[in-house]
């Protein structure tokens, strides 16, 4: 998502959900699993209960495929831009379909769902009768800080555009200074 050059981003992100286990994480998890099967299946296999070992090697089949379903959803993001013409809300999902929604900022507005117990539970863009779940993968203190960052650029974009910035004093320009009376050369 690229803004043109003439307008400036008032606000970017980028929204992953959270993993705490990396490649490595799961292939620790998957050998551990693997090992106290093997472990427990040898002792009931030596109890004489040998089919509870094909069940331990099922546990560990699907302890795989349960982290490799975890991890290939890690590819999920949502971007989410911010400049004085549009609010421009992409979704990229784990099987990489996409979809994409441009808001008019003026008309966009924030609504939160607050808990009084767990904070802040969710944030919804909503405009022209369409409400957008944004951030739902951030915990409540990180979705606060979010919300509170998004806010500052939809109010940001509503003001308009900074077009010049005028300086405190004006430049002096040669004729039209006016010298106070008794200081000339």
């Amino acid at each position: 998502m690229e803004s043109p050059s003439s307008e400036p981003i008032l606000f970017s992100a980028v929204v992953t959900p959270h993993r705490s286990l990396g490649r490595a994480g799961v292939r620790a998890v998957v050998l551990l699993v693997a090992a106290a099967s093997g472990v427990l299946g040898l002792v009931f296999l030596a109890a004489g209960a040998w089919p509870v070992s094909g069940f331990l090697g099922l546990d560990v089949a699907l302890v795989y495929w349960a982290l490799r379903i975890n991890t290939r959803r890690a590819a999920a993001c949502e971007q989410i831009v911010v400049t004085p013409s549009a609010v421009t809300i992409r979704r990229v999902g784990h099987t990489g379909l996409t979809a994409e929604w441009t808001l008019n900022p003026v008309w966009a507005r924030l609504d939160r769902e607050v808990d009084p117990d767990f904070g802040l539970l969710r944030i919804a863009l909503v405009s022209q009768g369409r409400r957008l779940v944004v951030g739902s993968w951030l915990s409540p203190v990180e979705r606060d800080g979010f919300a509170a960052a998004l806010a500052a650029a939809l109010n940001e974009a509503r003001r308009g555009p900074t077009r010049t910035t005028f300086p405190d004093v004006a430049p002096e320009a040669p004729g039209n200074r006016v010298d106070p009376p008794g200081s000339g050369p």
